[in-house]
C-alpha cells in the first residue's frame, strides 16, 4: 500500500467517523431551545451533511486498497494486524450498507434499528482501524532503515526463484 493509498485511508476515515459522531452526538443530546424545532441543534443538519459526503470517499478509499493490500493481507500468512483487519474487512459491507439504508427507510422502528446498528458498527471499525493502525505502525519501525514494505505470497516467493518463465510440460 502507497503512502497516498495508507493517507487517503486514514484521513477519509477520520473524517467519516468524527462527522458522524458529531451527528450522533447532537442528534441524541442536543436539546432545542424552541420546542416546536425539527432538529435538536442548528448543526446536526451539517454534521450529516457532512458524513454523506465523507462516507462514500471512505468507501472510494477502501476500494481503492481493495486489492492491493485487503486482498494480498487476508492471503498471506503475515500474524501482524490480521484480526482487526479481518474486523475491519468483515463489518465494512455491513457498515455501508446500513448507511445507505438508513437515507431510505421510512418506518421509525426500522429507522431506529439500522441507526444504532451502524453507530455499533462505525465505532467497532474506528476501534479495530485504531488498532489496526498500531499494530502496524509497530511493525514499520521495526523495518530497517530505508526498507521498502513488501508483501509476497507464497506462491510469488517460488516465482521469484526462477529467472525464466515455466514451461508448459509436453507429454
Amino acid at each position: 500500500m502507497t503512502t497516498f493509498q495508507r493517507q487517503f485511508v486514514y484521513i477519509s476515515t477520520i473524517a467519516a467517523f468524527i462527522s458522524g459522531v458529531l451527528y450522533i452526538g447532537l442528534r441524541t443530546f442536543a436539546e432545542p431551545e424552541d420546542p416546536w424545532a425539527i432538529v435538536n441543534h442548528p448543526l446536526e443538519p451539517w454534521a450529516l451533511k457532512a458524513h454523506i459526503l465523507t462516507a462514500p470517499i471512505m468507501l472510494f478509499a477502501v476500494g481503492l486498497i481493495t486489492a492491493q493490500h485487503i486482498i494480498r493481507s487476508l492471503r498471506s500468512s503475515l500474524p501482524n494486524g490480521r484480526q482487526s483487519g479481518l474486523i475491519m474487512t468483515v463489518l465494512f459491507g455491513p457498515l455501508a450498507l446500513t448507511g445507505y439504508l438508513l437515507q431510505t427507510v421510512i418506518s421509525p422502528l426500522v429507522t431506529s434499528i439500522l441507526s444504532w446498528t451502524h453507530l455499533g458498527l462505525g465505532l467497532i471499525c474506528a476501534v479495530a482501524l485504531a488498532i489496526h493502525w498500531r499494530v502496524l505502525q509497530g511493525r514499520r519501525l521495526k523495518r530497517r532503515p530505508g526498507a521498502l514494505p513488501v508483501l509476497r505470497l507464497p506462491s510469488e516467493e517460488s516465482d521469484q526463484a526462477d529467472d525464466h518463465p515455466r514451461s508448459p510440460e509436453v507429454t
